[in-house]
């Protein structure tokens, strides 16, 4: 076996397809079935709320208040459609041409179904939010997606967009 066979997260000079810029590694050797811009929106939407629930989880106990509900308080708050509709409202203005294509896909995309407590519309923009982070998680573009991330957690945390 190669070394890249034996540990393919060490592996990180991957290029991406539409850019040829390198690719970060994905978290575990699990690549998708497409290229990441064959994903539909929905799929993205899936896989970045999976990433943004981890970096919700990595931002609260990077703080002071590390008990267990109060960490689970402040994710829930966090993760709601509201929040993360507020979260993509604060770094839209921040946002390329290409991930504004992104969010306009993930926003339109139809899942179906709404959750009870959550607006339509901010549920919508949720997923757009979801689905931007799906496609950057997938694309490589970690520095990026830690970078809105951070921009906008810190943004809500301030009382942005309320």
């Amino acid at each position: 076996m190669s070394r890249e066979e034996l540990n393919p997260l060490e592996h990180s000079d991957e290029r991406t397809e539409e850019s040829g810029a390198a690719a970060g590694p994905l978290w575990f050797p699990y690549p998708a079935s497409k290229p990441v811009n064959l994903l539909p929106p929905l799929v993205l939407a899936y896989i970045g709320d999976a990433v943004f629930e981890v970096a919700v989880r990595q931002y609260l106990i990077s703080r002071p208040k590390l008990k267990p509900h109060h960490l689970h308080v402040q994710a829930t708050s966090f993760v709601a459609a509201k929040s993360q509709a507020r979260l993509l409202a604060l770094i839209d203005p921040q946002l390329t041409e290409e991930e504004h294509d992104v969010v306009r896909q993930g926003r339109n995309a139809k899942s179906g179904s709404v959750p009870k407590n959550a607006d339509v519309i901010d549920y919508r923009h949720a997923t757009a939010l979801e689905a931007l982070i799906g496609f950057l998680y997938y694309s490589g573009k970690h520095e990026r997606l830690q970078r809105l991330v951070d921009q906008g957690m810190k943004l809500l945390e301030a009382g942005g967009g309320e």
